[in-house]
């Protein structure tokens, strides 16, 4: 009994075709764009969960700095740090004027900062020698800022424990309107607002408009109600320009 051959289609062709690409790298492509933010991405599950279990476990043995907003640990050369709010005015005057020196990146940091240079985020002449670890609990947030112009692009930052939501406010210019500098508040808006959800094991990563035009902030009362133990770690890694 003869059988009857079907005919093939153009989706035979193409839709089943293996493309070249994963056949000669096994690094996965950069996600595109948010479809509102230009330069902004997240890499879900960039870290496994094991991994984040080791840096969880990591990062509770160290020495946080406890004096400001929330609980902060700070990585690589030297750097600056923003007063507590309760500081009076002297008190202030002499934090911004003090830099202190930052325990050198550790070796349990190296996968993250090694995996970022394989998707082509950086390169090992501008690897990041900066990370901050801030630690979000229940009802902390942090005020809507751009990134320090100090730093090249992109910034990209990992999120432990818990996700959460990281809200976006579009600027008319771009404009070095970080937390530290005191002109965040009076950058001009556009009045476009995109919040934005961060996975757990998820990084972000801000460059272009996104890191330049677009300030960012953790609103705590978007949350909602978490559970008493809710807690977020970041993990935010940067290069200075003058490296």
């Amino acid at each position: 009994m003869s059988t009857i051959k079907k005919r093939k289609t153009l989706d035979d062709y193409f839709l089943n075709k293996p493309s070249k690409q994963s056949k000669t790298s096994n690094v996965p492509k950069l996600p595109r764009e948010h479809e509102s933010i230009p330069g902004l991405r997240i890499l879900t599950d960039f870290v496994t969960a094991e991994e984040e279990q080791g840096l969880l476990t990591f990062l509770d043995q160290q020495e946080w700095r406890t004096d400001l907003a929330r609980r902060v640990i700070h990585y690589g050369g030297t750097y600056c740090l923003m007063p507590p709010r309760t500081a009076t005015a002297e008190e202030r005057k002499r934090i911004e004027n003090t830099i202190l020196t930052a325990h050198p990146m550790p070796n349990q940091l190296d996968f993250i900062v090694s995996r970022m240079i394989g998707h082509g985020l950086y390169t090992n002449a501008n690897r990041p020698e900066y990370c901050i670890v801030n630690e979000y609990k229940d009802r902390q947030g942090i005020s809507a800022h751009v990134e320090n112009f100090r730093f090249i692009s992109p910034v990209c930052a990992v999120t432990l424990s818990q996700g959460d939501w990281m809200r976006f406010h579009e600027l008319t210019k771009a404009d070095d309107g970080s937390v530290r500098s005191g002109k965040a508040s009076k950058a001009e808006k556009t009045g476009r607002v995109k919040d934005v959800w961060m996975p757990r094991k998820s990084l972000l990563v801000m460059e272009g408009e996104a890191r330049e035009k677009w300030q960012h902030e953790i609103v705590r009362s978007k949350r909602g109600r978490t559970a008493p133990d809710w807690r977020r770690i970041s993990l935010t890694f940067r290069t200075d320009k003058d490296k």
